[in-house]
Parts: structure tokens; C-alpha cells; sequence
């Protein structure tokens, strides 16, 4: 066999006998790839030629696919055997032997594609087992937290994640796994047991609550006005502190509640606001007998009718009713302020008309008049010896006796008017 140049085309690696058998030239030799009898050489040989390069064009294709990246490395490598196969067992007229190399050639192409595919999917194993660590510390945490809405929620996205998510190696994978689902169970656990508990304690607020109501009812009618308040203060405190009843139940037992409590209240509203119309007429009342006792009373210049007069206006006084609270200490001081002065004229008119008292005073002036005839005689004696520094010490006596003396005839004559 010739050796082939680089320029030869597919039509030079066969040729035709007589008969019309076609043959192709291989490195092992000659192969017969067909026969064609009845048409000329070049025919023949053409139809093998054009068989070539469809193989020609299907190897071409190939090394685009595999170069661009469109066939991961098992399926090139699949692919490239089955061409291979082809081309080896080909009834075509060409360069076989370099379509055999040519698809020899994509082999370092598809292992550097294929170390490229490992590294990357470590590298994506590795960021799967990172997430997955993620997740489970995340889950972790939520179970041994007390967010029992929030995180079921949470861990119903972490599980439907977790699905959505790789394999990783199987004892990794697994043991990443147990722990999730451990965290789950023990979150799912400790949230029936808290809501067992929360039930429990609604049924006690419930019964408590209607307990509550049931309190309310006997006092709705009640005109007790300020000690029945302080009850519904009271039971207020209570049904603060009972705490939630379950859903379904617990706007229902408030609106009970607070239909019994308004009543009570808007009844009270009503009898007092009738009230403060009473009370203020009686403080206008009462107002106006102050004035005018104050005006005629005060100051008493008469004691008999300053004690008719106070007395008349007590009865008048007393005839009305309760006034505002915040009048009571007012008009109180005013109706003291009253009695106070009726009570002075009478002490006033007591110590006129105290017997031992006018004899006390009378005692004392005379005694004073004594005093001063007894300095008046030891004046005109010490005159009399010539002693004046007796007679002016004298003097200076009957000064302050006299003083004395005008002072207690003063009041002598209080008891005189």
C-alpha cells in the first residue's frame, strides 16, 4: 500500500475492481466495503465516499459538543466509543484512520472535563454540606427556643430545603440527618407539651372567668354604690390575672362581662347625676342662709338674739339635704365660724356678769386707793421732816399705784355696763 499525502481526498483511500467492489484503504490493507454492480467505478466509489462524510461530519459534530461543553464527560466518552465503532467497522471510502484519531484526539479534552466536573461537584458537595450544617444548627436552635408558631412554619421551609437539596457522601448525609430530625422531634415534642399546657391553663381561665360572671350577675343590681364598684374593681383584677380563655369562648365571656359591669355602672351614672342636681340645690340653699346669717349675726352685739338668731338658722340649715363632697368642709367652717362667734359673746357676757370676778376687781381698787392714802401721808410727813428723796420715792409709788389703779377700774367698770 502507497503512502497518503496530507492533501488526499476520501476518494483516494479507495478503489473499484471490474466487477464493482469497492474497497478502502486501511494500515492493516485493503477491506472491501461493498459492490456495486451495473455503474461505473467512479459511482461506486462515490456512494462509499459520501458514506465517509457523514461519518466525517458526525465526528465533527461530536468534537464541537464535546468542546463546548454540551456532553458531560460519561456521555463523550460514550458517544466517542460508539463513533469509534462505527468508523472501525465503517463500509465507507476515506481517511478512517484519521477520523479514528481525530476522536482519539478528544480524550484529554474529556478527562480535563471530567477532573473539571469532579472539582466542581466537591465543590458543590462541599456548599451542600455547609447549608446542611447550617440548617441543622439553625434547627438545633429553634428546638430548644420557645417561638412554637414562628418555628414550625420555620421548620417545615427547612425540611422542604433540605429535600430540594444534593446528596452529600451517605455517612455524612446520614449523620447531618439524624441530627435535623432529632432537633425536629424534640421542637415538636416540647411544643405538644406547651400547648397541652396552655390548653390546660385556658380551661382554668375559662371556668375562672365564669366563675367571674357568675359573681357579676349578683351584684348588677346593687345600689351600694361605692362598695359595689370596688367589687367590679375587684373582679376586673381577677379577670386580668385569669389570663386567656380559648379563643373561641374568651370574646364571648368579656362581652358578657362587660354588658353586666356597663349596666352597673350606667345605672349608677344615672341615680348620681340625679343626685348632683339634688346636692346642688341643696348647696345653693345652704349657701344662701350662710350669707345671710353672716350678714345679720356677726359680729353679736345682742346675745339673745344672737342665739335665737343662730339657732333659727340651724333649723333652716339642717332642713336641706347632702351637698357636692368637695363643698362639705367649706360650709362646714363657715357654719363653726358662726357658732364660734355666738360662743364669744358669751363668754364675753360671762366674765361681765361673774360675781367673783366684779368682787375681785372691786377688792383690787380699793386696795390700790389704800396703797396711794398711804403714799399721799408719807409724802406730807417726809415733807413735813424735810426728807424730799423720801417724798419723791413716794411719789414714784403713787405714780405706778395710780397706773395700776386706773387699770383695774377699767375693768370694774366692764363689769358695770
Amino acid at each position: 500500500m502507497k503512502p497518503m499525502n496530507s492533501s488526499a481526498g476520501p476518494a483516494d483511500f479507495g478503489r473499484v475492481d471490474p466487477d464493482g467492489t469497492v474497497y478502502v484503504r486501511t494500515a492493516d490493507g485493503e477491506r472491501a466495503v461493498g459492490q456495486i454492480p451495473d455503474v461505473s467505478a467512479d459511482e461506486a466509489l462515490a456512494f462509499y465516499v459520501r458514506r465517509f462524510e457523514a461519518l466525517e461530519v458526525e465526528v465533527g459534530l461530536l468534537e464541537a459538543r464535546i468542546g463546548g461543553g454540551a456532553l458531560s464527560p460519561d456521555e463523550a466518552k460514550h458517544s466517542v466509543n460508539q463513533v469509534k465503532a462505527s468508523v472501525a467497522a465503517a463500509n465507507a471510502v476515506g481517511d478512517l484512520a484519521g477520523l479514528a484519531a481525530r476522536l482519539e484526539a478528544l480524550a484529554p479534552a474529556i478527562a480535563e472535563q471530567s477532573e473539571a466536573r469532579k472539582a466542581e461537584r466537591a465543590k458543590q458537595l462541599e456548599a451542600t454540606r455547609e447549608t446542611k450544617e447550617k440548617m441543622v444548627t439553625e434547627a438545633e436552635t429553634l428546638a430548644q427556643g420557645n417561638d412554637w408558631r414562628g418555628g414550625v412554619n420555620r421548620f417545615r421551609s427547612l425540611l422542604d430545603e433540605w429535600k430540594a437539596l444534593p446528596r452529600i457522601d451517605r455517612a455524612t448525609d446520614d449523620a447531618l440527618w439524624h441530627r435535623f430530625s432529632a432537633a425536629r422531634t424534640t421542637y415538636t415534642r416540647r411544643r405538644k407539651v406547651q400547648f397541652a399546657e396552655q390548653s390546660a391553663k385556658r380551661d382554668q381561665a375559662k371556668a375562672a372567668k365564669e366563675q367571674i360572671i357568675a359573681e357579676a350577675r349578683q351584684l348588677a343590681d346593687s345600689t351600694e354604690w361605692g362598695p359595689t364598684a370596688g367589687a367590679f374593681r375587684d373582679l376586673m383584677t381577677r379577670w386580668k390575672a385569669a389570663g386567656a380563655a380559648p379563643r373561641d369562648v374568651d370574646d364571648a365571656l368579656w362581652a358578657e362581662f362587660r354588658a353586666i359591669q356597663d349596666g352597673f355602672f350606667n345605672n349608677r351614672a344615672s341615680v348620681l347625676s340625679e343626685q348632683d342636681a339634688e346636692f346642688k340645690a341643696n348647696l345653693d340653699a345652704k349657701l344662701a342662709l350662710l350669707d345671710e346669717a353672716e350678714a345679720t349675726l356677726v359680729p353679736v352685739t345682742d346675745l339673745a338674739a344672737g342665739r335665737a338668731g343662730f339657732r333659727s338658722f340651724l333649723e333652716k340649715y339642717n332642713q336641706y339635704g347632702r351637698v357636692p363632697r368637695e363643698q362639705v368642709r367649706t360650709l362646714d367652717a363657715r357654719v363653726k365660724a358662726l357658732e364660734a362667734a355666738v360662743r364669744r359673746a358669751e363668754e364675753d357676757e360671762w366674765r361681765r356678769t361673774d360675781p367673783e370676778a366684779r368682787a375681785r376687781a372691786e377688792d383690787t381698787v380699793a386696795m390700790l386707793d389704800a396703797e396711794i392714802a398711804k403714799l399721799t401721808e408719807k409724802i406730807a410727813k417726809a415733807e413735813a421732816r424735810g426728807d424730799a428723796k423720801a417724798a419723791d420715792k413716794a411719789r414714784e409709788s403713787i405714780a405706778t399705784y395710780t397706773t395700776w389703779l386706773d387699770q383695774a377700774k377699767a375693768t370694774l367698770a366692764d363689769f358695770q355696763a
